[in-house]
């Protein structure tokens, strides 16, 4: 679904495109098919990067690989989203689902950019193709009706915002629900999410937050970096604690104070990178301790109670930039993707050795995302530049699989699944209140999906 004029979609929503509504021969999905030149039986399963399509030859979605998909448009495409939580309670799997986002996008000129809350809702799954089976006139107006019902649904509360959006963090301090922004004017500002919630919430409350639009005034903002940056993230243990790292090496750490609209930051930076820090995340368990990645090919954790120097390093980690890494919610592993299309597993315990404990090469092309599943400890996601999602659970030995497709043999065991339809993927994100879901952003716009694999 293409967006009307961004100011429509903020006054009244707007419905999202559904599985099997979209005619691009770009169709999302793995255990995609190629469909012969005659439009007849000969088709099988593509895998990107094995074999080119051949003349003649189109992709064509494989809805039965689904639980559920959707996908969206929000005008200016987004380079960075993150999941807010919400109070509809947790593990839900019960069509329809709802959920909130929060992203920010990256328009052609600086003035045109908004920093966006997302309420999509009415999310059912997929249903089975009924080809093949008869119905009276009566029985499609019937479905006609069921079909509009089921329609996704979306509202989008937005606040103008001078500068391209790099990357977006949300979290709940309190009562407030906060998000940090790294945008291409070189500060990392904080902003009250709260007015933009309420408008995605109520008919009335978006009339006012229209009728009052402006540009959007940060609760708080930071000039210290000395370039712009993407690498952002709360601490999930210390309410309000944030870390920043910049493109001249630099890592400043945020500390709350009393009354949550201000923060106390250190200008003397985190400095043991040599190049620019493209990620940050901070451990799931320790307070005082986080994880950067650096365009110097190397990972480092730190303790923001002995600075200005890391504690541990990976040297030459990847044999280029590392754009992105994972902390593990339950065990000591870190996830890491960088410019030459690898995929690293870290054990924390042996990570004096340099040598990480899984390596995989599946994307090709940079990897621009990766993120492990927030309640299955050893399933990950990533994405690449080469416009592919890979869903992975370490957990699976060789010995586990069953016969594979022909053609497939070379996959890695792991390799639970590989979608497709989206280009230039940006980001990924699971939604940690829905299991399986996930949500991914790109040039083409947002996917909302869940594979039969996880």
């Amino acid at each position: 679904m293409s967006a009307p004029d961004e100011d429509t979609f903020a006054e009244e929503g707007g419905e999202m495109e559904e599985l099997g509504e979209a005619d691009s021969d770009e169709d999302e999905g793995v255990d995609m098919e190629e469909e012969g030149a005659d439009g007849g039986e000969d088709r099988k399963v593509y895998v990107p990067g094995i074999e080119p399509l051949r003349p003649g030859e189109e992709l064509e979605m494989d809805r039965s690989a689904y639980r559920m998909y959707h996908e969206c448009q929000t005008g200016a495409p987004c380079l960075s989203f993150d999941v807010l939580r919400d109070g509809d309670g947790e593990s839900r799997e019960q069509f329809p689902l709802s959920m909130l986002l929060c992203a920010g996008t990256q328009a052609d000129t600086a003035l045109s950019n908004r920093l966006l809350v997302i309420r999509m809702h009415n999310l059912h799954g997929t249903e089975k193709d009924k080809e093949g089976e008869e119905s009276s006139d009566e029985e499609s107006d019937d479905e006609d009706d069921e079909d509009e019902d089921k329609k996704p649904k979306m509202e989008l509360a937005m606040m103008a915002h001078y500068g391209g959006i790099n990357r977006v963090r949300v979290t709940r301090r309190g009562e407030q629900s906060l998000a940090a922004v790294w945008s291409e004017k070189g500060q990392v500002e904080i902003f009250d999410l709260q007015p933009q919630l309420e408008a995605v919430h109520s008919s009335a409350a978006m009339a006012t937050f229209i009728k009052q639009q402006k540009e959007a005034t940060a609760l708080f903002s930071f000039s210290g970096h000395m370039a712009e940056g993407f690498a952002v993230d709360w601490s999930p243990t210390v309410p309000g604690r944030l870390v920043s790292g910049d493109c001249k090496k630099n890592i400043h750490v945020w500390e709350p104070r009393e009354g949550g609209t201000s923060w106390q930051i250190d200008q003397r930076p985190f400095s043991s990178h040599s190049k620019s820090i493209e990620d940050l995340q901070w451990s799931p368990t320790e307070a005082t301790v986080f994880a950067s990645c650096s365009v110097d090919q190397s990972i480092r954790i730190w303790d923001i109670r002995a600075p200005p120097n890391s504690m541990l390093s990976a040297n030459e980690a990847h044999s280029s930039d590392i754009n992105v890494i994972s902390w593990n919610r339950s065990e000591p592993f870190i996830l890491s993707g960088g410019d030459d299309g690898l995929l690293k597993v870290w054990d924390l315990r042996q990570f004096k050795t340099g040598r990480p404990v899984a390596n995989f090469k599946q994307h090709s092309a940079p990897v621009t995302s990766v993120e492990w599943s927030p309640v299955d400890s050893s399933v990950f996601a990533a994405s690449g530049a080469d416009d592919v999602v890979s869903q992975w659970d370490l957990s699976v030995e060789s010995c586990d699989v069953g016969a594979r497709v022909e053609g497939v043999k070379d996959l890695p065991p792991q390799l639970l699944f590989l979608h497709q339809g989206q280009s230039e993927i940006k980001e990924i994100h699971w939604h940690p209140q829905m299991p399986g879901v996930m949500v991914s952003t790109a040039l083409s716009g947002f996917n909302v999906f869940r594979t039969i694999s996880v």
